[in-house]
């Protein structure tokens, strides 16, 4: 079961379960971020000890957790425990043992990645808003976009910066260049603005939030792996290799 959906490399979060504190608020439950190192079984899986401000995190023998496995077939939860930790070589690893079902999760919200990313963007004219509403998808042409900057992006919607606000609610159009396998795609969206504020240190400057609109799920499957690639590749760098 875990290795139809779970590989190597895949990212996972790992959130404290205390059975002593269930429905308690009084302390908030440590996530960690790693990856998985490898599969030993359906029961048993091997993933890499977290890394915190360069040091190695030493999760106790005996402890549970929740985790969450982000995979390009979406977001996979389970409860297991630590049976073991170990270090192989130059990696410090725990070998941990399910101790409930694998269960497709769903989110809320996708797993955002932080950027720094060039966008262009504009207010959708009524026809395209009319087209849209009829599950069409007209675009018209040639019609001047701004610029901004998008600063975190996920399979679901984006944040964005601009020296302009949109009203809350309106439609964009956007869009922003991808760089996978050395090769750039340019995605052309329309996201739904959320949330609009000025910045705090920034006046002038405005932070918005938006999320997609009939976007076609080739173009999501695409953003999605994107995020995996660029998470699995800075998880490298900072391991050194």
């Amino acid at each position: 079961m875990l290795s139809k959906y779970v590989l190597p490399g895949s990212r996972v979060e790992l959130q404290e379960v205390n059975r002593d504190r269930i429905g308690s608020e009084e302390e908030k439950k440590r996530v960690y971020t790693t990856q998985v190192r490898d599969i030993f079984s359906d029961e048993r899986i091997e993933i890499l000890m977290p890394i915190e401000h360069n040091k190695v995190v030493l999760l106790p023998v005996g402890a549970e957790f929740d985790l969450y496995f982000y995979t390009p077939n979406g977001l996979y939860q389970c409860f297991a425990s630590v049976i073991d930790r170990y270090k192989d070589g130059t990696q410090y690893a725990i070998l941990m043992e399910r101790t409930s079902n694998l269960r497709k999760f769903q989110r809320r919200e996708y797993y955002r990645l932080s950027c720094a990313l060039e966008m262009s963007a504009r207010p959708l004219e009524e026809e395209e808003i009319s087209s849209l509403e009829k599950n069409g998808n007209l675009l018209v042409p040639g019609l001047p976009l701004k610029s901004s900057v998008v600063v975190d992006i996920s399979g679901g919607g984006l944040r964005f910066i601009s020296s302009y606000a949109y009203e809350p609610d309106s439609l964009i159009y956007c869009k922003y260049k991808l760089i996978q396998g050395g090769n750039a795609k340019e995605y052309t969206l329309v996201a739904k603005i959320l949330t609009v504020q000025e910045m705090d240190n920034r006046p002038g400057v405005y932070e918005h939030r938006a999320q997609y609109v009939n976007m076609d799920s080739g173009d999501r499957e695409e953003i999605i792996k994107f995020i995996f690639d660029e998470e699995r590749m800075h998880r490298k760098r900072e391991r050194g290799f």
